[in-house]
C-alpha cells in the first residue's frame, strides 16, 4: 500500500503535470507569499494553488485547486455561468467582475492511487477545452441576439429601443 498518495507537494504535482505533457513553472504569489504552479492548456493559462496544509508539514497539503481566470469585457449574463455549473459535474465557474474564474478542486484526503492524480489532470484538460467551446458558442449567441435587437428594435413592443452603441456592451473574454 505504499503506492497510495496521501500528501501533495508542488514538486510531485509538477512531475505529474510534466509527465502529462505540460510545461510547468513555479511562482510565488507576491501578496500571500505562497508558492504555486503555473501552466497552460488549449491556450489558457492556469494555476495550481495549494490548499489545506497538514499539521506539522511544511511542504505537504491535502488538496489543490486548478484555477483559470479570464478577463471579461462588457456584460456577461449570469445565466451563461449558471448553465455551465448546472450541466458540468466537476469544474465550476464564478463571475466576479471583471473576471470569470474556472476552478477544479483535487483532494487526496484518505489516500488515492497515483493514477487518480493523472486522471484529475485529464479531467481538467477536457473541461478547459469544453469551457472554451461553450463560451465561444454562448458569446456568439449573445452577440447575435444583441445584433438582432439593434437591427430590429421594434421586434417586441415592450422592449426598449437600443442604439448601435449597445453592441459595445457585448461580452468578450480574454
Amino acid at each position: 500500500m505504499s503506492d497510495i498518495v496521501t500528501t501533495l507537494t508542488l514538486d510531485a504535482l509538477r512531475e505529474t503535470l510534466q509527465a502529462s505533457g505540460y510545461r510547468v513553472e513555479q511562482l510565488t504569489d507576491p501578496v500571500a507569499n505562497v508558492p504555486y504552479l503555473r501552466s497552460a492548456t488549449a491556450g489558457l493559462a492556469f494555476d495550481v494553488r495549494p490548499g489545506n496544509r497538514f499539521v506539522g508539514e511544511d511542504q505537504g497539503f491535502a488538496d489543490v485547486a486548478f484555477v483559470a481566470a479570464l478577463q471579461v469585457q462588457g456584460e456577461l449574463p449570469l445565466d451563461i455561468v449558471n448553465r455551465w455549473n448546472v450541466t458540468r459535474r466537476f469544474g465550476r465557474l464564478q463571475l466576479s467582475q471583471p473576471f470569470l474564474v474556472f476552478c477544479l478542486d483535487v483532494s487526496v484526503a484518505g489516500g488515492v492511487a497515483p493514477n487518480y492524480l493523472r486522471g484529475q489532470v485529464e479531467i481538467w484538460d477536457r473541461l478547459v477545452q469544453e469551457l472554451i467551446a461553450y463560451l465561444r458558442d454562448e458569446l456568439q449567441k449573445l452577440g447575435a441576439a444583441q445584433s438582432q435587437t439593434v437591427q430590429n428594435p421594434t421586434a417586441t413592443t415592450d422592449a426598449p429601443v437600443r442604439d448601435a452603441s449597445a453592441e459595445a456592451n457585448a461580452a468578450t473574454i480574454q
